[in-house]
């Protein structure tokens, strides 16, 4: 399958904007206006909003309440640091801020047990961390489930070897490139391959003027013409509004529901919109907040899980 019914969803206690993950993430931004509010209450009520619109849609949200004890700003996003499959696997993500490591949890996963979700195996990569190598899960992979694809554009947070070594244990062939965004009109590349790139079923969204390389952008392309997905191109001002920042999932009967923030279905033009809908319902969700503190959207909210049940 290429997407699931139940998401991990992780309510956070702590949000604020990530010093050091604002290194390399060029689109957290430090909001005057939000500097005198409670901008870690404005975040819980735009989590609220976001997972009591995906429960009325038929997802299945598996809720984990960060308890604040371990100041994880970023604990929003439990899609960075562990994935879960149909074989029963669970991989575990070395990250690159050290304060995000504080995120991987065992009772996040004690939790999906007692839900009778089976775990067969723990594949843990974060042993790479002592060496300063890093792939942040589903964020730096846009995994392709049923052609058996890894999209991943290299980055301070997504190495090469690591990649590769992801796909040998889980039988995926990788796609790799580069993809940038300007800076102060420097081309520097962008930390997650999820913000710039969603393969679905049956479509992808993707900013190709992202793939400075042209070998490398008609690659990708041919990948995924070959695997029959519609493309959906998206500019680069678009990624700035988190176009690119979503996610396929499946309601109850299995429909498709493609989930994003307010902003990305704002900057979508109708065409873009239809080409979507064509295949999948939109779920939009106002995530203003944690967009411009933490870097992130609605897809990095969303840890997918695959895992077999009783």
């Amino acid at each position: 399958m290429q997407s699931t019914n139940t998401l991990l969803m992780v309510r956070p206690a702590t949000f604020r904007l990530n010093e050091e993950t604002a290194v390399n993430n060029y689109y957290q931004t430090s909001d005057s206006k939000l500097k005198a509010l409670d901008v870690n209450k404005l975040a819980q009520e735009e989590f609220d909003v976001l997972v009591e619109k995906l429960k009325e849609a038929g997802v299945q949200v598996v809720l984990f309440h960060d308890d604040g004890s371990q100041d994880t700003p970023d604990s929003v996003f439990p899609n960075n640091w562990v994935s879960f499959h149909e074989n029963g696997d669970i991989a575990l993500y070395p990250m690159f801020a050290v304060n995000r490591r504080r995120e991987r949890r065992e009772s996040v996963i004690k939790q999906l047990e007692e839900q009778g979700f089976k775990i067969a195996d723990i594949v843990d990569y974060t042993a790479a961390e002592d060496e300063n190598f890093f792939l942040e899960g589903t964020g730096s992979l846009v995994l392709d489930r049923i052609n058996r694809k890894a999209y991943c554009a290299l980055s301070p947070r997504a190495d090469e070897e690591l990649l590769i070594e992801f796909c040998e244990d889980f039988e995926y062939t990788p796609v790799i490139f580069t993809a940038y965004q300007t800076v102060n009109g420097e081309r520097l590349p962008i930390y997650h391959t999820n913000v710039m790139m969603c393969v679905a079923q049956k479509f992808a969204v993707i900013c190709l003027d992202c793939i400075d390389d042209k070998k490398e952008r008609k690659n990708v392309v041919q990948h995924l013409k070959d695997d029959g997905k519609e493309i959906i191109s998206i500019t680069e001002d678009q990624v700035n509004q988190f176009a690119g920042n979503m996610l396929e999932v499946l309601d109850a009967k299995g429909n498709s529901i493609t989930v994003m923030s307010q902003s990305a279905y704002d900057s979508l033009t109708a065409q873009q919109r239809s080409g979507i809908e064509k295949y999948s319902t939109i779920l939009s969700s106002s995530l203003t907040t944690i967009e411009t503190l933490g870097g992130g959207s609605a897809r990095c909210m969303m840890a997918e899980v695959f895992l077999p049940k009783d």
